[in-house]
């Protein structure tokens, strides 16, 4: 399989945890967000989409730059989001849906699907409490009778009150690119010392976020990053910056870990495992991003013939970067974005949430090994189950199961996309890392509630 340029979900991915691109010979992710998040730049705007959203800009400056904002809280152990689902972004990579038969889907019955009843469980608690998505109440209370670990009841509950939808892209295409992302584990402290210190930053206080959606809802999926200078708006900190101290983010480390690398690659998966030094293992996740764009560090490697395209991949990034440690800073600075974490708590004992040993996606809900998928919004609702039949990486074999898209990322972008989680470790990063295959795609949708449609924000 050739290879090719990467770029996350993802980077990143939503308006929760995203990241950045590389290259690899299959794509990374990021638990995702730079496609939504742009820095305020100057120059004139190419299209009329892009002169109101300057001109909006402008306007939104004007009115903030003399009162500067209040600053987060400090960043302190924070429970992932629970009570809110994320709005939908504008719908400009519209999906064709065809009603199927349950027949048309290769492999579901021999899927054992009571494996994803967990991460269904743990989603619909999260949209059968939004006002706005009553078409998840019924089948979410149906399934409090249903014994989970019984795979045959388990079909028998989804082809009782859903129905199975092909997804198309807009030219009626119903194959896509699925790629795979995961959650690495880094090796760390909570102090400085001479062998952990690269900071992993909370968000700093002067970081500005300006959402044009509710004047612009064509808009709704961009949001500008930046910070005041004086009573201006400016572009935040790149990368380069905030590595050499220009950003105030002082005390607002959560952790130090020891390679640089391990660091700018946890950026593109969104979320990961640090093991401290002084004894366990910290949960990070991703809070917000510099709204610089992503340029490929994998690319330039190859452009400068450091690297054949075929060794550009994660993993030949970190090796030429052990090799060339000299060389190492310089290259991760040419990527001037930058991803800012949280500190993640674990789900309390006894919910589902607790079942489910995974980072935090998009939707609010740890993510399920093998299970979930980070999806567009704007053409897969966020919480639906999907249907997925593609193969596995660098193999013919298939790989056909019910997943649940409960994430998004920056790189998954079009109807038939989709970014498969394996999970945590070095073997589901090696998994993730070779996985660039072809799938289709079916959303399992409440049965009589029409054809699919992106989520809806709940009420206020």
């Amino acid at each position: 399989m050739p290879a090719s340029f990467v770029v996350p979900r993802g980077g990143f991915r939503r308006f929760g945890p995203i990241v950045q691109p590389t290259m690899t010979s299959a794509s990374t992710s990021a638990t995702a967000a730079s496609s939504r998040n742009h820095s305020i730049v100057s120059g004139p705007p190419r299209s009329s989409a892009a002169r109101a959203f300057a001109a909006v800009a402008v306007a939104i400056v004007a009115g903030c730059a003399t009162v500067p904002p209040e600053p987060p809280p400090t960043p302190a152990v924070t429970p992932p989001p629970v009570a809110t689902l994320p709005a939908p972004a504008a719908r400009s990579l519209p999906a064709k849906y065809t009603l199927a038969a349950w027949s048309a889907l290769p492999g579901w019955p021999e899927d054992r699907v009571d494996q994803a009843w967990p991460a269904f469980r743990a989603g619909c608690a999260k949209l059968a409490a939004a006002a706005s998505q009553a078409l998840w109440q019924a089948p979410c209370a149906a399934s409090n009778a249903v014994a989970g670990n019984d795979a045959g009841a388990v079909r028998a509950f989804f082809e009782r009150h859903f129905s199975p939808y092909v997804v198309a892209a807009d030219d009626g295409g119903e194959t896509g690119m699925v790629t795979g992302y995961y959650e690495p584990l880094l090796s760390g402290s909570r102090m400085r010392s001479a062998r952990y210190g690269v900071p992993l930053y909370a968000a700093p206080d002067d970081l500005l976020t300006i959402d044009l959606a509710a004047l612009y809802p064509e808009l709704s999926d961009k949001r500008l990053r930046g910070r005041l200078e004086g009573k201006r708006v400016v572009p935040y900190w790149p990368r380069a910056d905030i590595e050499n101290g220009a950003a105030p983010n002082g005390r607002r480390a959560l952790v130090f870990v020891d390679d640089p690398v391990e660091a700018f690659f946890l950026q593109i998966q969104g979320s990961g495992r640090v093991r401290l030094a002084e004894g366990g293992i910290m949960r990070v996740g991703y809070a917000d991003q510099n709204g610089h764009p992503f340029r490929s560090i994998g690319r330039l490697l190859v452009e400068r013939g450091e690297l054949p395209l075929e060794r550009a991949s994660m993993q030949g990034i970190k090796d030429w970067g052990r090799r060339h440690p000299e060389k190492l800073r310089p290259l991760l600075d040419e990527n001037p974005s930058y991803v800012f974490f949280r500190e993640v708590v674990e789900p309390a004992a006894g919910t589902v949430e607790a079942e489910i040993d995974g980072p935090i996606g998009t939707l609010g809900v740890p993510l399920l090994r093998e299970r979930a998928l980070a999806v567009d919004p704007r053409s897969i609702p966020l919480g639906a189950p999907v249907f997925l039949a593609t193969t596995y990486p660098l193999s013919s074999q298939p790989l056909r199961r019910l997943m649940l898209a409960q994430d998004t990322g920056g790189a998954i972008r079009g109807a038939v996309r989709a970014d498969f989680f394996w999970g945590f470790g070095d073997d589901a990063g090696r998994a993730a890392g070779r996985m660039k295959q072809e799938g289709r795609m079916w959303i399992l949708w409440p049965k009589d509630a029409g054809p699919p449609a992106p989520l809806s924000p709940p009420a206020p």
